[in-house]
């Protein structure tokens, strides 16, 4: 059974025994990786707190049955440390590794690793509103991922937009023929700020009004849950910290 290199992003983790841990990677070239760090709970290890949630590292692995194993880590980027300090930074990179988590079930590519270490890292240096990087984030993987929202035209039929109602079952806005009856109504200042989380013009996003980027963040969570099929439960705490 051969060994194998690649970087890799620390979703989660778990206690496996006295000493082990059962860790869940996203990795650069070979998609999501459950792996068994051995001793790394122990005073001694060389690598445990490398291999701690929303850590990046260059490991090396030998291909196991059902668990790989990690035989060596070396840092990339230490982005754990300095979200855990923030809570709002921690809850945001929380909902974004458990939405990568589900994302990648069957199998992912190099832009969602990418698209998540560039998000982390935007974390970690609190470059942008917390909330903000987690919206950007979430649309940009759901649009990797075959579920990009429709935003400047309709959803439904394909009519130029941009429209005035957002419709997550149906695929993000559409017009006023289309949206069905209680369609959340989507103010013009709305719809420009999700183009810009889209796109990243963070100059668009920074300077948005609150109750823009409030009502924003509640129709990317709608759109991110619908299409996942089941709650990303931290985004509950997330919520509170808006």
């Amino acid at each position: 059974m051969p060994t194998y290199r690649d970087e890799v992003v620390v979703l989660r983790t778990h206690k496996l025994g006295e000493a082990d841990r059962i860790v869940t990677l996203l990795s650069r070239r070979h998609g999501k990786v459950r792996a068994v760090a051995k001793g790394v709970r122990r005073t001694s290890s060389r690598f445990g707190a490398r291999l701690e949630p929303f850590m990046v590292a260059d490991v090396q692995l030998f291909q196991g049955r059902t668990l790989d194993i990690v035989q060596q880590a070396e840092s990339l980027g230490a982005y754990g440390a300095e979200i855990a300090l923030h809570y709002d930074r921690y809850t945001a990179a929380h909902a974004m590794v458990e939405a990568a988590d589900r994302l990648n079930e069957a199998e992912a590519t190099p832009q969602q690793y990418l698209l998540l270490v560039g998000g982390l890292r935007a974390l970690s240096r609190g470059d942008h509103d917390s909330r903000a990087v987690l919206d950007s984030y979430l649309l940009r993987a759901m649009a990797l991922s075959g579920w990009s929202p429709g935003l400047d035209e309709c959803a439904r039929c394909g009519a130029p937009g941009p429209h005035d109602w957002f419709v997550a079952q149906l695929g993000g806005t559409v017009c006023g023929d289309c949206a069905p009856a209680g369609s959340a109504r989507l103010r013009p200042d709305t719809g420009a700020l999700l183009r810009a989380l889209m796109a990243g013009e963070w100059d668009l996003v920074d300077a948005a009004p609150a109750h823009a980027s409030a009502a924003a963040s509640g129709l990317v969570a709608a759109y991110a849950q619908w299409h996942l099929e089941r709650g990303i439960r931290s985004l509950s705490h997330v919520e509170g910290t808006r």
